[in-house]
């Protein structure tokens, strides 16, 4: 009977490596394409603050496409020319709405860590959150299977939405107290 267990325990075992070697194969032919947001309430400074990671090979592939520019290289630009270029590319991609009135999100800069941009933003003026819509279509045009996870801190609060080319927009809501 014991010997039946460890060859059951040993079976499971093969089935989860194996499903996990699946997994990795099928990873590295079709690649995840995602994006991480986390947006956080600043109440003592009244505003939202903005942290965007985005992989730089997925970020070069679609800025080529949407610059038309083919050898376009993201790792040969300067600071200010690809702050001007991301400035302009999340603009009509990144949008915040709060309590159903829109504001503007303000573009602070970016660095690179290891094969991820991080970009900053903040949306300055914000009193009090009690509603967020979010609109987050990056790298969607490039990227069929691209998600968007946005993450939204109020008061030690998390809320999270995952948002796609097919569901771009979404809406949370926090307790006000």
């Amino acid at each position: 009977m014991q010997e039946f267990i460890f060859h059951k325990r040993m079976f499971s075992s093969l089935c989860f490596i194996s499903t996990l070697q699946s997994l990795a194969f099928s990873f590295l032919v079709h690649p995840m394409h995602v994006s991480v947001t986390e947006i956080e309430m600043d109440e003592k400074d009244k505003r939202l603050e903005i942290m965007m990671r985005v992989f730089a090979d997925d970020l070069e592939i679609t800025l080529r496409e949407s610059l038309k520019q083919p050898e376009f290289d993201i790792t040969k630009q300067s600071t200010p020319a690809l702050d001007a270029i991301m400035k302009e590319y999340l603009a009509p991609r990144f949008k915040i709405v709060v309590d159903n009135k829109a504001v503007q999100s303000k573009y602070l800069g970016h660095e690179l860590e290891g094969d991820a941009f991080i970009f900053y933003l903040e949306v300055p003026g914000v009193k009090k959150l009690k509603t967020i819509q979010i609109h987050n279509n990056i790298i969607t045009e490039a990227f069929e299977d691209q998600s968007n996870l946005v993450h939204v801190t109020v008061r030690g609060t998390v809320r999270s939405l995952r948002l796609t080319k097919n569901v771009p927009t979404d809406k949370l809501t926090f307790d006000v107290k």
